[in-house]
C-alpha cells in the first residue's frame, strides 16, 4: 500500500460497511471478505433480545453461508475503537485476520493486524 492508497478489495468491504451502516441509520456497518473473495456486510443489531454488532452480525452471516476463512474485515463506525469482542469474532475463524476501522466518510484510520 504506497502512499495510503488502500488495495481495491479493501476499499470494497470498506465501501459495503460504510453502505450498510447508511442504509439502516445503524451505529455501525461491517463487511468481510472470505478466502473465496466472497463479501459480506452487516449494520449494528439492536433488538431486545439480540444484540450483535456490525462485525459480529458479518461474521456470522460468512460463518452461516459456509466460510471457512477470513482475508479481512472493516468495520466503519464513529467511535473510537472497535469492540474486543467483535474483533476475536473475526479472528475465531481466522487468527490475525486484519481489522480496518474506517470513519463514517469511509477514510481507514486504523488497522488492527
Amino acid at each position: 500500500m504506497a502512499d495510503g492508497e488502500l488495495d481495491p478489495e479493501d476499499a470494497k468491504i470498506v465501501t459495503l460497511a460504510r453502505s450498510s451502516r447508511a442504509r439502516t441509520g445503524a451505529a455501525e456497518g461491517a463487511a468481510v471478505r472470505d478466502t473465496d473473495g466472497r463479501t459480506y456486510a452487516a449494520a449494528t443489531v439492536a433488538l431486545p433480545s439480540l444484540k450483535l454488532t456490525a462485525l459480529q452480525a458479518a461474521v456470522a452471516a460468512a460463518v452461516s453461508s459456509g466460510a471457512r476463512g477470513l482475508e479481512a474485515a472493516a468495520v466503519v463506525t464513529a467511535a473510537g475503537d472497535v469492540d474486543a469482542d467483535s474483533v476475536a469474532a473475526a479472528r475465531d475463524l481466522t487468527a490475525g485476520v486484519p481489522v480496518l476501522r474506517a470513519d463514517p466518510s469511509g477514510a481507514v484510520v486504523e488497522t488492527l493486524a
